[in-house]
């Protein structure tokens, strides 16, 4: 998945809480020109319809500055959230240009119906996004996860997993990726503990 967007230069001297208030984000992008970096603005609705898309520090986004006469392949780095308000107030990009690899973090994807699930109970757990190292070019929009002959109580780790060629998985070899729970353990265990605590009241 590629997007583009585009961002203005920010004008020296303009105050964030302003640049907000008429629609525009403050940014940032670093890695473009080595270790410098460039303030910038993007609109409040660009910066909206971006993270619905759940990019951040996961896909790659041709950013263009008109007034710089710049234009690149980024990651989006950061996004920093009003504690309380809930909304952007700052996005960070890094240019990928100069990077013979990134990490990132890619989406997962179960595919099939775990045995544990469709005939034994079970309840699906598992990750949402894998941290992986690869070449920009070859960020994969999701990583594909058979589930179809887990059982209740299987589980597969990360270095079970069937990755893209030049995909590397980051993090603990044996770190679980999913598994299938029995929840009906679960369910007698809270049986008894209400049993208890009634008879307790008693």
């Amino acid at each position: 998945m590629e997007l583009a967007v585009e961002c203005q230069k920010r004008a020296e001297g303009s105050k964030p809480n302003a640049l907000r208030r008429s629609g525009l984000i403050p940014a940032v992008l670093y890695g473009h020109k080595g270790s410098e970096s460039v303030a910038l603005t993007i609109k409040a609705k660009t910066v909206e319809n971006l993270l619905k898309k759940h990019v951040v520090n996961s896909a790659l986004i041709d950013l263009s500055i008109p007034d710089l006469s710049w234009s690149g392949k980024t990651l989006l780095r950061e996004v920093q959230v009003h504690p309380w308000k809930g909304y952007p107030y700052h996005l960070s990009f890094f240019s990928v240009a100069t990077q013979d690899s990134l990490e990132v973090e890619v989406s997962l994807n179960f595919v099939g119906e775990a045995v544990g699930v469709k005939l034994e109970g079970g309840i699906l757990d598992g990750m949402s996004q894998l941290a992986v190292k690869c070449k920009p070019d070859s960020i994969p929009e999701s990583i594909e996860v058979d589930v179809s002959n887990l059982k209740v109580g299987d589980a597969l780790h990360i270095d079970e997993l069937v990755l893209p060629e030049g995909v590397v998985a980051l993090g603990e070899p044996s770190q679980v990726v999913v598994s299938v729970l029995g929840i009906q353990a679960g369910s007698e265990a809270e049986d008894v503990e209400e049993e208890e605590t009634a008879a307790a009241g008693a």
